[in-house]
């Protein structure tokens, strides 16, 4: 499939795709249907076991709305609804999505960068919700992932006043994973990326599945989910390839089987 919002290249054992809208990267209808595709693409295939998304350029990941095409005109609610589905599919994508956020996530921006499991951003860049700066809220999950990020109190401060938050601060508030120096952003993503093709792609998705649903689950219930995911992770042939590797102090070669 040809795309005119994003690129989607496959690289070695993980799949990169860089949103590519020039000045900002900024959310429109077509970037989000072809994201949806993209990632539809790469979760049928088997050969890829992780995800990069980034921005095209060195100095924003993603703006937010395209202001002047994303709410004129057209169905505005179905727009919102369709995008939260689009970025909730991130969030359950049953490969590790990494945000190589190499510039400014702001607003929309900075919801989809939420969304990603794991977030490196460049150093000197900075991330948040500022929506409130034109007098709107949040409308892809803004409201409901940052204070689940970085608690109540934080993300309700940074939201109100429509804080663009540095680099740092968002590393010791734990909004991302890793700071990159300047230039060394999607280089780490992409070593990331490598470092968890190698690990066992079942017990990934696992992780990935449980964490997520037992968030929204009282603790005894969440309990109760990973017993389940760890007898299926027990049956795999990887368990067996791990266990054995470890007893003959070598390194596994998991299959995802």
């Amino acid at each position: 499939m040809a795309y005119e919002t994003l690129r989607l290249d496959r690289e070695e054992s993980f799949a990169v795709i860089t949103l590519d809208r020039p000045p900002a990267n900024a959310i429109s209808e077509p970037l989000v249907r072809e994201l949806s595709a993209a990632l539809a693409s790469v979760e049928a295939d088997e050969s890829v076991r992780a995800v990069i998304l980034t921005g095209a350029g060195d100095r924003i990941f993603c703006a937010g709305a395209d202001l002047g095409s994303a709410f004129a005109g057209g169905d505005v609610r179905e727009f919102i609804r369709f995008g939260n589905g689009v970025l909730r599919r991130i969030e359950r994508f049953p490969k590790p999505v990494i945000a190589a956020i190499n510039g400014h996530a702001l607003g929309g921006g900075c919801e989809i960068a939420m969304a990603c499991h794991l977030r490196l951003l460049k150093d000197g860049a900075r991330m948040g919700q500022t929506e409130s700066n034109l007098g709107i809220i949040p409308g892809y999950g803004g409201t409901q992932r940052m204070p689940r990020l970085i608690g109540r109190a934080k993300a309700l401060e940074f939201m109100i006043l429509g804080t663009q938050v540095s680099a740092a601060e968002c590393l010791a508030l734990g909004l991302v994973n890793r700071v990159c120096p300047e230039g060394e952003t999607l280089a780490e993503a992409r070593a990331l990326a490598r470092q968890i093709a190698r690990r066992p792609p079942i017990a990934t998705r696992l992780l990935l599945e449980v964490v997520d649903d037992g968030l929204q689950a009282p603790i005894d219930q969440a309990l109760e989910m990973e017993t389940r995911a760890f007898l299926k992770t027990l049956t795999t042939e990887d368990a067996a390839e791990g266990i054995q590797a470890f007893l003959a102090k070598r390194e596994p070669q998991f299959r995802g089987r």
